[in-house]
């Protein structure tokens, strides 16, 4: 029984979730990137510096965790991201 209440809960959040998304609202967390240490991390990256040196050259310009550097794994999603797009597009 539990099992079924279970699957019930699970639909219904997934449910949610999506009606969110058409709405317009987005499921997670606040984003640490935007468009700017998007394009610096590209620059740092094409002068050949590792993940890790690019994190650290890079500032958090907004919410909680403002003035921190990224974690490598962030700039690595962040790279990794941009990269799949322009493939899509180009």
């Amino acid at each position: 029984m539990s099992g079924v209440e279970r699957e019930y809960i699970r639909e219904r959040t997934l449910d949610g979730h999506e009606t969110a998304r058409k709405n317009g609202k987005t499921i997670g967390r606040a984003s640490v990137t935007d468009d700017d240490m998007l394009g610096m991390a590209l620059h740092l990256r094409d002068q050949n510096l590792g993940l890790r040196e690019i994190a650290g050259k890079l500032v958090i310009t907004s919410g909680k965790k403002k003035g921190q550097h990224p974690s490598a794994a962030t700039v690595m999603r962040m790279l990794r991201d941009h990269d799949e797009a322009a493939a899509l597009t180009g």
